[in-house]
C-alpha cells in the first residue's frame, strides 16, 4: 500500500469517526431552547475533548497500568493480580475501574476550562455532552485505526461504525451529567453537585463498559460458540441502548433546567429569559 492511498484511508476514517460525533452535538445543542450555545464556543469544548482530555487520558493510564504491573511483579501476592495489566484481571480492572475513573476526571476539566461560557444550569450539560463527544471521537478514530492497520479499510470501518452508536453517545452522555452537576454546584443550587456527579458520570461508564466487554468476560467463562456469539450480540445492543437512553436523559435534564419557570433544575433564570409575570 502506498503513502497516497493509506493517507486517502485514514482520511475516509477520520471523517466516519467525526460526522456522527458532530451530529449527536446537534441533537444535544437543539435541546437548549432558551440561549443556545455559539457552535465556536461547543467545537473549542469538543475539541479540548478530542485533543487534550483522550491524549492525557491515555497517557495517565498506561502509567498506572505500568507501575501497577510493576507492584505485582515486585509483590507477586494473589491479592495484587488485578494490578498486573499483563493479566486477563488486570486488562478487567483498567476497563471497569481505572479507564472510567481516570477518562471522566479528564474530561470534566474540560467543563471546569469552559466555566465563564456556563451562564445558567442548562449550559453545564450542553458544553459536558460537547467535551465527551469530542473525547468520543477521537478515540473512536484511534481504534478504528488501530483496526485499519491489521485487518484493512473494511476492519476500521467496521470498528467505527459500531462505536459511533455506543461508545461514542456514552461519552457524550457521561460527561453531559457531569456538566449538569458543574452547573448546579456552580449557581448553588441545593443537593447533589460536582462530586456526586462525577462519581454518576463514572458509574454509567463503568457499568458500559461491563456490557461492551460482555464478549471476553465470556471467553474467560468458557462460553463460546453460538450461545457466546448471542449473548455478546445482546449485551451490545444493551450498550447501545443504555448509551442512548442515557443521552436522551441528558437532554431531558437540558430542556427541563433551561425552561425558566421550572424548578428545582434552576434557582433563578437569566433575566433576559424570565417570562412575563401573570395578571
Amino acid at each position: 500500500m502506498n503513502a497516497t492511498v493509506a493517507a486517502e484511508d485514514l482520511a475516509i476514517l477520520i471523517l466516519l469517526s467525526l460526522v456522527p460525533a458532530l451530529v449527536y452535538l446537534a441533537w444535544v445543542r437543539k435541546s437548549e431552547r432558551y440561549g443556545g450555545e455559539p457552535w465556536g464556543a461547543l467545537l473549542g469544548g469538543f475539541a479540548y475533548g478530542a485533543l487534550f482530555a483522550t491524549v492525557v487520558a491515555g497517557v495517565l493510564e498506561l502509567v498506572i497500568v505500568e507501575l501497577g504491573t510493576s507492584v505485582s511483579q515486585r509483590y507477586p501476592a494473589p491479592e495484587f493480580v488485578f494490578l498486573n495489566g499483563n493479566s486477563t484481571l488486570g486488562a478487567f480492572f483498567l476497563v471497569l475501574v481505572i479507564a472510567p475513573f481516570v477518562e471522566e476526571a479528564l474530561k470534566g476539566s474540560g467543563v471546569a476550562a469552559l466555566r465563564s461560557r456556563i451562564t445558567k444550569v442548562a449550559d453545564g450539560p450542553v458544553f459536558g455532552a460537547s467535551v465527551g463527544l469530542g473525547f468520543g471521537f477521537f478515540e473512536t478514530f484511534l481504534y478504528g485505526a488501530g483496526a485499519y492497520a491489521v485487518g484493512g479499510l473494511a476492519a476500521g470501518i467496521a470498528l467505527i461504525a459500531l462505536r459511533s452508536v455506543s461508545s461514542v453517545v456514552l461519552h457524550g452522555s457521561s460527561t453531559g451529567m457531569f456538566g449538569y452537576g458543574y452547573g448546579r454546584s456552580k449557581f448553588r443550587v441545593p443537593g447533589a453537585g460536582t462530586g456526586s456527579y462525577y462519581l454518576l458520570a463514572v458509574g454509567m461508564h463503568a457499568s458500559f463498559n461491563a456490557l461492551a466487554s460482555l464478549s471476553a468476560i465470556l471467553v474467560v467463562l468458557g462460553v463460546t460458540g453460538f450461545a457466546g456469539t448471542t449473548a455478546s450480540l445482546v449485551a451490545f445492543l444493551a450498550a447501545a441502548a443504555f448509551a442512548f437512553a442515557a443521552i436522551e436523559h441528558v437532554r431531558t435534564v437540558i430542556n427541563a433546567a433551561d425552561y425558566p419557570s421550572i424548578g428545582p433544575y434552576v434557582p433563578r433564570a437569566p433575566a433576559a429569559y424570565r417570562p412575563p409575570s401573570k395578571r
